[in-house]
């Protein structure tokens, strides 16, 4: 698969050219693709009870990414991954992807393959059938256009304004990790750029590397949930900081909320590197984002099933809107909470 290591320039092949090169060894895994790539449109066929979701993402580089310290396979993968997140927020299932680039002549054939190849290596993981998209040339770096295609049946779908007072307020895995990975990253250019033949610095934070580079749908928390019987009332990824989420679902539900500080899933690898770079780790889960793990809410009387789930944790519940949208520091005290996360125009 996209052996060639000769450098092929873009021109050589055209746009349609570079399409069929690059497609070549798309597979299909999932019966509902009646017609993938090939055509002016996919055809994708579901059965009655079910619905179809649809989700669209940009990454922008300079904007979304650094190709300082990105790969592009890493990217490749991490474009595809960050799309599938916004579909198991949906309690949903992802099935199907297109995929649209913009890329200046600054680019090989070889360069877009690695790009490409990350996202095939995303598909074949998650079986997710990569169906067809564009491409065309940019005057301003690369840029990476992903529509995203997903199923559930319409009474499993999950919005964010479904919370209702008392819910309790559950995250899994761990967070602020990819936000400390990035600080390691931009340590590590900054180094560079002063010093083009020092090495990176990367040993020991393999954990917070890969949260950075090689984030993971949570696919597995919508399988988990559908498994022990619980159905959640109110649900979104967290790719941009903890606090927008949960602003998103309390404005969106109409309520508040109250965050337990001391409930919040850190891995000792981020918080331990958030001392070194003198940062408050709370505040990193906060305002940091990238993490693409699932918030969301469910009714108190499903406690008994949650509490046991090692990749779940119950951070919070929620309040009356009168009653604000608050953490509850260590200490006891109460602070609103605000949204200061990722904002791509500013």
């Amino acid at each position: 698969m996209l052996e060639n290591k000769e450098r092929t320039e873009l021109t050589s092949l055209g746009e349609f050219g570079l399409i069929k090169h690059l497609t070549e060894h798309v597979e299909t895994y999932n019966n509902s693709t009646i017609k993938g790539i090939g055509d002016d449109a996919a055809v994708i066929k579901y059965d009655n009870e079910k619905h179809t979701l649809i989700s669209t993402d940009m990454l922008v580089e300079g904007v979304h990414f650094d190709l300082t310290y990105v790969p592009l396979k890493h990217l490749g993968y991490k474009s595809v991954i960050v799309n599938l997140s916004d579909i198991c927020a949906m309690n949903a299932l992802p099935k199907q992807v297109t995929v649209s680039i913009a890329a200046s002549n600054r680019f090989s054939v070889e360069a877009l393959e690695e790009l490409y190849g990350g996202m095939l290596f995303a598909c074949k993981k998650y079986n997710i059938d990569l169906i067809g998209g564009d491409s065309t040339s940019s005057t301003s770096g690369l840029i990476i256009s992903i529509t995203v295609i997903g199923e559930a049946k319409k009474e499993d779908i999950v919005y964010r304004n479904g919370a209702k007072e008392k819910d309790l307020l559950c995250v899994s895995g761990d967070l602020g990790g990819a936000y400390m990975g990035l600080q390691i990253l931009e340590r590590e250019k900054f180094v560079f750029k002063d010093n083009p033949n020092i090495q990176p610095d990367l040993e020991g934070n393999d954990y917070i590397l890969e949260r950075q580079l090689k984030p993971e749908a949570r696919v597995d928390i919508v399988e988990l949930l559908k498994n022990i019987g619980v159905k959640p009332t109110s649900m979104i990824d967290i790719s941009d900081g903890l606090a927008s989420e949960i602003i998103h679902i309390t404005t969106q539900s109409d309520l508040g909320c109250e965050l337990y500080e001391e409930k919040i899933p850190l891995d000792p690898q981020t918080f331990d590197r958030a001392r070194e770079f003198n940062l408050d780790p709370t505040v990193c889960v906060l305002s940091g984002g990238e993490d693409y793990e699932l918030l969301f809410t469910v009714p108190m009387t499903d406690y008994e099933k949650i509490k046991n789930q090692p990749d779940i944790t119950i951070i919070g519940h929620m309040t009356p809107k009168s009653s604000g949208v608050n953490l509850i520091a260590k200490a006891g005290t109460s602070h609103p909470i605000t949204a200061q996360g990722w904002n791509s125009f500013k």
